[in-house]
């Protein structure tokens, strides 16, 4: 028998109420912090990039956080990124440990809008380019193929992002890295990096997420050289370590 659409809508289910919600309880926290800064950056990055007065005001704000402490900067409390998240933690209590949360979200939104400022051309928050494969990019950008990568500073200040001890000096090492890439337009996933600078101020997961930068970095390499050729912008970035999942499903615009 052919379902009418009335006969149709009287045998489906409905969607449980606050399903969405439900979803959200039951992800890890740093995949709802990376979930809110992607969301939060994708809808400003498209109207920042169609120069919507809105926007761009709104990363002349934000860059004025950069390297700053989430709540020293009395202009920049409320935006909207950081109430996405708060709803999202709400009724999480204190294992979600919303401030580290907070801190997160608040340094990679503040740097990207950084990696933005006076560019057009394209969006610098672009999902898969990881922060180790991002500087393995700018590497060979700078002309360092073909001589010992690893002995790159590039490479150095990558670990010195890594051995950090403080949020603070962390902060101050992403944004000098931050700019470099700026100079040469090579983006970076800032959900990701929110999601991991969660992680990273949990002392037991911190070397979880040391690691990653470095497979990050090391495997970009490999990426590469299954082409046999030097890797041109954003190849040089391993598409196996991002999956849809640890961004909490959002997409670029919405």
């Amino acid at each position: 028998m052919t379902l009418t659409p009335t006969t149709a809508g009287a045998n489906a289910s409905p969607p449980p109420e606050n399903s969405g919600e439900k979803e959200a309880e039951r992800l890890p926290v740093h995949r709802l912090v990376s979930g809110a800064t992607g969301r939060y950056i994708a809808r400003i990055q498209v109207q920042y990039l169609a120069d919507r007065p809105h926007a761009v005001s709104e990363l002349a704000r934000l860059r004025r956080g950069a390297g700053r402490r989430a709540h020293e900067v009395e202009d920049l409390w409320g935006i909207e990124g950081m109430d996405d998240l708060a709803n999202l933690l709400a009724g999480r209590g204190e294992f979600s440990r919303s401030e580290d949360a907070e801190e997160a979200l608040f340094l990679a939104c503040t740097l990207w809008a950084l990696h933005q400022q006076s560019g057009r051309e394209q969006g610098m928050h672009q999902r898969n380019h990881h922060l180790g494969g991002a500087v393995r990019t700018l590497i060979r950008f700078q002309g360092a193929a073909g001589e010992d990568e690893e002995d790159s500073p590039l490479r150095k200040r990558l670990v010195r992002v890594g051995t950090a001890e403080s949020l603070d000096s962390v902060a101050v090492r992403l944004r000098e890295i931050v700019l470099l890439l700026r100079g040469a337009k090579v983006p970076l996933d800032y959900a990701r990096l929110s999601g991991q600078l969660y992680r990273w101020q949990h002392r037991p997961d911190r070397a979880g997420v040391q690691r990653e930068w470095g497979r990050e970095f090391h495997l970009a390499a490999a990426t590469a050289g299954k082409k046999g050729r030097p890797a041109a912008d954003g190849e040089a970035i391993d598409r196996t370590l991002a999956a849809d999942e640890e961004y909490g499903g959002y997409a670029a615009g919405e």
